[in-house]
């Protein structure tokens, strides 16, 4: 398989970490992994043929009873120390997200793996490659509310220092496993005392920790394969509308870069009041690429994005509608998840989350990335579904329900200049299936920010209020 250089870019520097530390294991580290062997124990039966994706030193493996075991990891220091401690096991040198193995297993592991993966959802649909009808699929990921005890415990010494971890949450695991052919069964929440202190220990991780899964450490989450579409599939046209304001140096890499989809692209660049020569640019790059891309430019009618969306969802002609910010902080390259999210019936609204992978250093100020984590929450409450992260641009629709939301949008008025909530609390009140969709958010190349974090930020908190007298309180 062929990464992309941002995936590749991170294996690389999780690998670099990881190498320089490999040697024996503190004791806190080995007791908590006793705990994982024992839980895992409970869940793989001791004949299942195992897989485990990033099996480090081999110390999961070493703990199951299972003869006919594989691991793969990305640190070969890691995987000399895993053939010595599991001599009847096999073990291969590659990423998750590319695995070199062959045949197929009936559990395949994933052991906080997931929480530095380069691209979690490539790691699910690569086991899926791996799998049959009747694998399970069985994931750790550790509870994000721990992260200031990892950090003081790096601190002190208590803790190797480790990659900038994923903000996974269940919801996001369940997304991602569905999104690559998975569909999870069942969760559970463990681990109070990772260190399984003498006396209290067991008593806190086996009675307590059930009581309390909010606070523990470790969620288990076990994945079925999800039943085959039928085949041919059908594939759909489609149109992503591009809004530009003040994004000239952008214009020739969103052609260049956009991908071809389904049963054919339209991708429209509208422009709407630049102080720079946006509208310019955009009629030199449609004369240069007429001949090669099926493209569409024009000029909003008004002001805002939300404008600027409606104008061009009005003319498009694709049975997919998608939008894809100008600034391409969301790779282009990324909107196939999207496509397949809705060409399989996936879900009815995709929806492009920035909160998961860690972002590039200038990617989003930390202040804007607090109040787009807490908008997230606010509006899970709101829409009645998980939705991480409701200011991603990235946002993918049926043409059929964008004109249900179009029809229906008196209900709520034209309040939305950004065009992202018009559409959210439009898919709630036609209770469409919102899936989130992690994508690696990148910082802007050319160019500054149309936010005005404080003007726009009061804007949301009106939008709150304003949707919650007409979805929550009536």
């Amino acid at each position: 398989m062929s990464l992309p250089p941002v995936t590749r870019r991170r294996i690389e520097k999780v690998r670099e970490i990881y190498s320089a530390q490999s040697g024996k294991l503190s004791f806190a580290a080995r007791s908590y992994r006793r705990l994982l062997g024992h839980y895992y124990r409970l869940i793989v039966p001791a004949e299942s043929r195992v897989l485990d994706i990033g099996c480090g030193n081999g110390m999961l493996l070493s703990e199951l009873p299972n003869r006919d075991v594989t691991g793969v990891d990305i640190c070969t220091e890691f995987l000399e120390e895993a053939r010595q401690r599991v001599p009847h096991g096999n073990f291969v040198a590659c990423p998750g997200e590319d695995l070199s193995v062959e045949g197929t297993f009936d559990y395949i592991l994933v052991s906080e793996t997931a929480n530095l993966a380069a691209d979690v959802q490539c790691l699910f649909e690569e086991a899926a490659r791996v799998s049959h009808s009747d694998s399970r699929l069985v994931i750790t990921i550790f509870n994000n509310a721990w992260r200031p005890i990892f950090w003081l415990a790096t601190k002190v010494g208590l803790r190797r220092r480790t990659p900038s971890a994923n903000w996974l949450s269940v919801h996001d695991i369940r997304m991602l496993a569905e999104l690559a052919g998975w569909e999870v069964i069942q969760s559970d929440a463990r681990i109070l005392d990772p260190i399984n202190l003498p006396l209290t220990g067991k008593l806190v991780n086996r009675f307590l920790a059930p009581v309390l899964p909010f606070l523990c450490l470790t969620n288990f989450c076990v994945a079925r394969r999800r039943r085959p579409l039928p085949e041919p599939r059908k594939e759909y046209t489609v149109s992503i509308v591009v809004p530009a304001r003040n994004e000239a140096g952008h214009i020739e890499e969103i052609i260049r870069r956009t991908p071809e989809l389904g049963a054919g692209t339209e991708l429209i660049l509208i422009e709407g009041n630049s102080t720079d020569d946006t509208w310019e640019v955009i009629q030199q790059q449609y004369e240069a690429f007429k001949d090669q891309r099926n493209l569409r430019i024009m000029r909003q009618s008004g002001k805002g994005k939300g404008n600027a969306v409606r104008d061009a969802f009005a003319v498009a002609t694709g049975d997919i509608l998608m939008i894809l910010d100008a600034d391409i902080t969301v790779p282009p390259e990324d909107l196939p998840k999207f496509y397949e999210v809705i060409a399989s019936g996936t879900g009815d609204f995709a929806n492009g989350v920035r909160l998961v992978y860690p972002m590039e250093d200038k990617a989003m100020r930390f202040l804007n990335m607090c109040a787009n984590k807490f908008f997230g929450v606010a509006f899970s409450w709101l829409l009645g579904q998980p939705i991480k992260d409701t200011l991603c641009g990235t946002k993918v629709l049926f043409r059929r329900d964008y004109d249900r939301i179009a029809n229906a949008r008196s209900y709520f008025g034209d309040f939305d200049p950004f065009g992202d909530f018009d559409l959210l609390f439009g898919a709630r009140k036609l209770n469409l299936k919102i899936v989130d969709i992690p994508i690696r958010y990148q910082e802007r190349v050319y160019g500054t920010t149309n936010i005005d974090r404080w003007r726009h930020g009061m804007l949301l908190f009106r939008m709150l209020f304003f949707a919650a007298s007409k979805l929550k309180f009536i």
